[in-house]
């Protein structure tokens, strides 16, 4: 599946498309919260993020990894977690997304490009 950068809406019918066709049941994202933007369909976090360093100049401290669930409820469909979140020297010493306004940030990013 090839990486696409998500700058406008995306559906959840797509979604749930790359997610049949990847993983199942997810989709692996990776959030810049300085351009809200992300990349999703990657087999890896770390492909993700390469992509938007490298297309959209995005930079380490502003990408986050999560997972999307698009079958799951609102509440539960976004999971912080992924090996791109540890980033010791920004504050971030696990692969969850530490910082509970961090968090509330890509929240509202996934919901304005994702929207129900």
């Amino acid at each position: 599946m090839t990486i696409k950068i998500v700058k406008d809406l995306i559906s959840k019918e797509e979604l749930r498309n790359i997610a049949k066709n990847q993983f199942g049941d997810l989709v692996k994202a990776v959030v810049d919260v300085r351009q809200s933007i992300m990349a999703i369909g990657g087999e890896l976090h770390a492909d993700e993020e390469v992509l938007l360093s490298e297309q959209e100049g995005s930079q380490r401290k502003d990408t986050w990894g999560i997972n999307l669930y698009p079958e799951k409820p609102e509440e539960e469909w976004i999971e912080f977690d992924s090996m791109v979140n540890l980033k010791p020297q920004h504050g971030n010493r696990s692969r969850g997304i530490e910082d509970a306004a961090m968090r509330q940030k890509i929240k509202g990013i996934v919901s304005r490009l994702i929207p129900d």
